[in-house]
């Protein structure tokens, strides 16, 4: 089945917002950009027609990105609308007739986690799983033993080469990336372990607040949202060891080497926070004790990393909307010329969003007769950002069955025994005034550093 296409796209929860928001937008760039010839069906409770299903997902295209008339029409031609409750067996009867001949469907769950047994046992009680595929989305539970349970319920429907977690955040260009200039180069690898490097730094900071989403948010928080997949993700890329092969597994493999090597959290490297104001969003309880900000301090177990303290950081209703990470050296082993100040390390730089670029920060001699130095940054690398949207990537990978940019199970769980020991109430909730860099209380897991923060131009190395 790995190599065989899918011959159907069956999304259910097609009138929610993420199905508005990423699979139509999604949907028409696959269109676009390659073959895509199949039927695309969505499910979902409200009672609609077609052309109230088509009129949805051309509003979809219009917020999202434009409407490319040629490939919407061909979007429009493809689609299908089954209404129906997901308890009851005559949805799935009707999901059967909208498939047709359709041997291979991939079915994206777009759907709160708790329906996706009902989901995966109506389409098993139809036969239409046979064959199948299923993309879940995150989050892949709430702690550990949520998340085994989700595992279970989704193989007894599915064998795990079918099943795909999808996280959008890893099939953004920058993140591949990273990897990519991990492994491509050679003069990186012999500098790029604890020999070298003093520590490093991910961020991820946002300007906007909830967004109407207290409700979600209160289920979640920031660690649950963002940290314990998207950060983590990026720091099994950053530490993990060059695959041994170019199969399917070998990459995968590496990363769960690098998630089993991260230390559990405990509450002294972490600190939570939380925005002025939060408690005043609408479905957020005035006693609130979500986190909106997160800093911890993650160490890794490994020969190559031991030692090295990784920061991570994120928040909301912070200064600015960027996501990066900075790789900061050790000091050169001797004072020759002027004393190098603690802010002026050598660096390396990846900027991950809204813009792309790699930078590596230098000494350079300034002009005259004293051996003297100013901090430069050489840019190795600058785009403009995504050229492929994420679903799109992960869409057409999952209909090839192409697993390498998808989640496997043992990393989901590997991620979770990380941060489970400082969920909930753990740690206390600092409050910060929105438009700042969250709670002084953060500094203290630096152990005397300062954080790195973006900058608005990432051509500026602040």
């Amino acid at each position: 089945m790995a190599n065989l296409d899918s011959d159907a796209f069956v999304f259910f929860g097609a009138t929610g917002d993420l199905a508005y928001q990423q699979i139509f937008p999604a949907l028409q760039a696959l269109i676009q950009h390659r073959q895509f010839n199949m039927p695309i069906i969505g499910v979902a409770l409200p009672p609609w027609t077609l052309d109230q299903f088509k009129a949805r997902a051309r509003e979809s295209l219009e917020k999202h990105g434009g409407v490319d008339e040629k490939a919407f029409a061909t979007l429009a031609a493809r689609l299908q609308y089954v209404s129906g409750d997901y308890a009851s067996p005559q949805t799935f009867a009707n999901l059967k007739t909208a498939l047709g001949g359709a041997c291979r469907p991939l079915f994206y769950l777009a759907i709160p986690p708790a329906l996706f047994a009902t989901v995966a046992k109506g389409l098993a009680g139809a036969e239409c799983d046979k064959g199948g595929r299923v993309v879940v989305e995150k989050p892949f539970g709430r702690d550990l033993a949520s998340a085994q349970r989700l595992s279970q319920t989704l193989s007894e429907y599915f064998p795990e080469p079918a099943i795909f977690r999808i996280d959008h955040y890893l099939g953004k260009e920058p993140v591949q990336n990273l990897l990519y200039f991990r492994f491509a180069n050679s003069f990186l690898e012999p500098i790029w372990n604890r020999d070298n490097i003093d520590s490093v730094q991910v961020t991820m900071a946002e300007t906007k607040g909830v967004e109407g989403r207290g409700a979600l948010y209160e289920e979640v928080g920031a660690i649950r949202d963002v940290v314990q997949n998207h950060l983590l993700e990026v720091v099994a890329l950053l530490t993990m060891q060059a695959p041994v092969a170019r199969d399917l597994d070998a990459q995968r493999n590496e990363k769960q080497r690098a998630f089993r090597a991260m230390r559990p959290l405990v509450p002294g490297d972490v600190v939570r926070g939380q925005f002025r104001g939060y408690r005043d969003e609408a479905n957020v309880a005035p006693d609130s004790r979500v986190e909106t900000f997160a800093a911890l301090k993650l160490y890794i177990d490994t020969w190559r990393w031991a030692g090295v303290p990784f920061y991570i950081r994120t928040g909301k209703r912070l200064p600015i909307t960027a996501t990066e990470v900075y790789v900061q050296f050790k000091r050169p082993p001797q004072r020759v010329f002027d004393t190098i100040p603690e802010s002026e390390r050598n660096y390396v730089r990846f900027r991950l969003s809204p813009n792309v670029s790699i930078s590596i920060g230098a000494r350079s001699k300034l002009p005259g007769e004293a051996m003297v130095g100013k901090q430069v940054e050489l840019v190795v690398h600058q785009t403009l950002g995504d050229q492929m949207l994420p679903y799109e990537r992960l869409l057409g990978d999952a209909i090839r069955g192409d697993q390498s940019l998808f989640v496997r199970e043992d990393s989901v769980e590997s991620a979770w025994t990380v941060v489970e020991p400082v969920l909930g109430d753990a740690t206390p909730v600092h409050e910060y005034e929105p438009n700042t860099w969250g709670p002084s209380e953060a500094d203290s897991i630096l152990a005397g550093g300062v954080w790195h923060d973006p900058c608005e131009d990432p051509d500026d190395p602040c």
